[in-house]
């Protein structure tokens, strides 16, 4: 498989009705192109687009690829390559179309895992994360504190209904 393109790959052969569309083919006429006069016309447009491709990024670590896209774009981020559980997981949700739950809610999911994957290696390394600070609850406390009493209130009842629920089941 190529991605090489030319003028042909672009020429609507299907020749399909589409005035039914609003605003299709509103540049079809000169006199109503809304880029006039700042654009030079030419009918070669019409022909199709043909561009030179650049040439693409030398592929040094694991890329995940869209099954609607299985080539590489010519340039494409490698900073934080797929790996552990949260690799295992991006790479599950790939097998699936872009316009699936099945693709996007995995990878949510796999940030998720992969930030957790991010605590456990700085405490492994032996720095200890300052979470309060990351998540930014210093702010909040200095510039919405209603909302950070709220939640400081949600989030010590959910901890105490769940140390209640260990420590009833222990003394049954």
């Amino acid at each position: 498989m190529t991605d090489q393109t030319t003028p042909e790959d672009f020429i609507n052969e299907r020749q399909g009705q589409y005035s039914h569309i609003k605003g299709w083919g509103m540049d079809f006429d000169p006199k109503n192109d809304p880029t006039f006069p700042i654009k030079k016309r030419n009918n070669e447009e019409h022909q199709g687009y043909a561009w030179q491709r650049p040439p693409l990024q030398e592929e040094t670590v694991e890329i995940l690829k869209s099954v609607e896209r299985p080539n590489l774009t010519a340039v494409y981020g490698t900073d934080n390559p797929p790996k552990g559980l949260s690799g295992a997981i991006r790479r599950m949700a790939f097998n699936y179309s872009e316009s699936s739950y099945g693709r996007w809610l995995p990878l949510v999911l796999a940030d998720r895992i992969n930030m957790l994957e991010g605590v456990a290696q700085d405490i492994a390394k032996g720095h200890l994360p300052n979470i309060a600070k990351e998540l930014g609850l210093g702010a909040e406390w200095k510039y919405n504190k209603k909302s950070f009493i709220s939640k400081s209130v949600v989030v010590g009842l959910v901890i105490g209904l769940v140390a209640y629920q260990f420590c009833s089941k222990k003394k049954k």
